[in-house]
């Protein structure tokens, strides 16, 4: 009898940027924070998320907030009266963010406070009877024991009883099976900072063993060269995720779809997961 000989499988061929991406706090986490007017530009428009963490910030009154960025979400909550920590990894959007409280009313700019850091590692003295990562920010934890630090923190900063709430999108197996050689073109936008009209491209790589997607957006303003700004996102499956949460010591796990009470289906764009610490 003749033995067949056990082939092993060629391993997917990747370039050398998404090799060297995909380590928490590289430029595939922080490149796409580094201009504050685009970002605030590019998501004028997402409201449903800040309405609905600002009505869990109006039931909780203290809220932590990992992400906080250049203020999206926070500035609206401390409107509605909460107080509000946050904790972030990028300069440039805090440094807006110092600038958009001094244009708020006294008693806002009075309810917010933040820290720059690694939410791996910071740590407050003071628990919060609400935490949330918004907006993809657990997106950019893309290995294991990230995921086990920030976790960690989670835990340690929330009251008993307390609530953890965070959002990310799912995976989209269009995104994830696209041609990384090929530029599919978006609508053209004008650059909030200089005034020029900016041609926009987008190109996908979908590294399926560390499953992290790395889409490079192209800017190319008029009369200048093209600009290529990496975003490295890893791609969290719900049961996935739902493991993640429950051996990393949380308990009554909820997911819901797009910012409402219904349940994920084939549709969902992002899932709302709501958890507390296990006692």
């Amino acid at each position: 009898m003749t033995r067949r000989k056990k082939t092993e499988p060629t391993p997917p061929a990747f370039s050398d940027d998404i090799a060297e991406l995909g380590r928490s706090g590289d430029e595939g986490a922080l490149a796409h924070y580094l201009d504050p007017a685009y970002y605030e530009e590019t998501y004028r428009e997402r409201r449903h998320d800040v309405d609905y963490y600002v009505r869990l910030a109006r039931e909780h009154r203290r809220v932590l907030e990992y992400g906080i960025g250049n203020g999206r979400v926070a500035l609206p909550m401390a409107r509605a009266g909460a107080r509000v920590f946050g904790i972030d990894l990028s300069r440039a959007m805090l440094g807006d963010l110092e600038g958009r409280l001094a244009r708020e009313p006294k008693q806002v700019r009075a309810r917010v406070d933040f820290r720059h850091g690694d939410m791996r590692s910071v740590r407050l003295d003071e628990r919060f009877p609400l935490v949330i990562a918004p907006f993809n920010c657990i997106l950019h934890l893309y290995e294991r024991t990230d995921v086990e630090a920030f976790f960690a923190r989670v835990r340690e900063h929330l009251e008993p009883g307390g609530l953890f709430v965070f959002d990310f999108s799912l995976p989209q197996p269009a995104d994830l099976a696209r041609d990384p050689e090929k530029s599919y073109p978006a609508p053209r936008f004008r650059d909030p900072t200089s005034g020029k009209l900016v041609r926009y491209s987008e190109r996908f790589e979908y590294d399926s063993y560390r499953q992290l997607l790395l889409v490079r957006m192209e800017f190319t303003p008029e009369g200048e060269p093209v600009r290529t700004v990496p975003l490295t996102h890893r791609q969290f499956f719900p049961r996935e995720m739902e493991a993640l949460l429950h051996y990393n010591g949380f308990v009554e796990l909820e997911f819901t779809a797009d910012f409402g009470d219904q349940l994920a289906d084939s549709y969902t764009d992002s899932l709302v997961v709501r958890c507390r610490a296990r006692e």
